[in-house]
């Protein structure tokens, strides 16, 4: 089921940058699609890295 959302989600992002009036459209959605991913790519580390300092100070 969740490989079903990704699919539709990628084709809605296509037809996005497809249909992209200039490059900056392409260049916004890009960063739209991809800047929550690496946001909580960063913000699970920060979670790992504390909590593996703290059990090392323990």
């Amino acid at each position: 089921m969740n490989i079903v959302i990704v699919i539709q989600d990628v084709s809605k992002i296509e037809k996005k940058i497809e249909e992209a009036p200039d490059s900056a459209y392409e260049i916004g959605v890009a960063i739209g699609t991809y800047l929550p991913f690496i946001v909580l790519i960063l913000v699970a580390y920060a979670f790992y890295y504390y909590s593996k300092k703290r059990r090392e100070q323990s």
